[in-house]
């Protein structure tokens, strides 16, 4: 299945998409796409109704992150052999965590605001996955059935407050807006071999990073078992699984984004998600970066 959910900024109603690319408003049966509905009995639920049967979405309807409700945000780092050889930096002998605010998540298709002081804002084509059952010190070979769908993730950078301002990658990772998921949630039995994605990012029309899930250090089972002997996992929780090559830090001479750029990211099987970026402004009113483009209030 590919599941979205579609509406205002913050109060984005359930869907999926039936086999002619449709938007099914999922309302009826699931109160969102998250929690309880990404477990095995919540998916069950949703198979088990004919699309058909559910009333289409208004055409036009904004996609909003394909996941509702996310408590924890992981990101792991260096995750890619061709990305890590870019970089300069070491093979990491286990992987590299870092947080991402939950709040920084946005729809596939909402603009990207740069924060207020920075400087090298940086784009990452990522796959990540979604949490259906509660895992806890997981074996690695039941991983992928803790996990209900995977997903694109662009995990937004500002590489100077990851890298030069001391302390954790976190600094870098969670700015608003830092996190655009979708468009859609897929689910495992429709995701392919996520061994072996093709994963792809341009920058104003310029293809930047061109790669594959092929060139992944550590797989997501692995990264799953192992994140979970750390800590529990929730149903929604996110595990954005790294980059390839052709960050912008990584160009000669580093390149980073600027208010008026745009980003179009792609996963073979995943749809594509695109970003404008925007200068920073004051959010603290409760409006989030949709308001850019619908000028709908985000409820507090």
């Amino acid at each position: 299945m590919k599941l979205v959910r579609f509406g205002d900024a913050g109060a984005e109603r359930p869907g999926l998409v039936d086999a002619d690319g449709t938007i099914r408003d999922l309302s009826g049966v699931v109160p969102d796409i998250a929690g309880e509905a990404l477990t095995a009995a919540g998916l069950k639920r949703i198979r088990d109704h004919d699309p058909a049967s559910l009333p289409k979405a208004p055409d036009g309807a904004r996609l909003g992150p394909c996941v509702g409700g996310v408590r924890n945000f992981l990101g792991v780092g260096l995750n890619f052999a061709d990305h890590a050889a870019e970089t300069g930096m070491r093979l990491p002998k286990e992987p590299i965590l870092f947080n991402k605010a939950p709040n920084c998540v946005v729809g596939p298709h909402d603009d990207v605001m740069l924060p207020k002081t920075s400087v090298k804002v940086d784009w990452e084509v990522e796959l990540a996955f979604v949490i259906g059952e509660r895992a806890s010190n997981v074996e690695e070979a039941d991983a992928l059935s803790h996990i209900a769908g995977v997903c694109i993730c662009n995990d937004v950078t500002e590489r100077s407050f990851q890298t030069e301002r001391s302390g954790q990658w976190t600094k870098g990772k969670g700015c608003p807006t830092f996190g655009p998921l979708g468009p859609w949630l897929v689910t495992l039995d429709e995701a392919g071999d996520l061994d072996n994605l093709a994963l792809t990012l341009d920058v104003n029309g310029r293809r930047m990073q061109d790669g594959s899930t092929s060139t992944m250090i550590f797989r997501i089972p692995f990264l799953l078992s192992y994140i979970s002997s750390f800590m529990t996992l929730d149903p929604g929780d996110v595990v954005t699984t790294g980059t390839p090559p052709g960050v912008g830090m990584a160009l000669d001479p580093p390149t980073f984004l600027k208010a008026g750029d745009t980003m179009r990211l792609g996963i073979t099987g995943l749809g594509e998600q695109s970003q404008t970026v925007v200068p920073w402004r004051d959010t603290s009113d409760g409006r989030g970066s949709s308001a850019y483009k619908t000028g709908f209030d985000i409820p507090r």
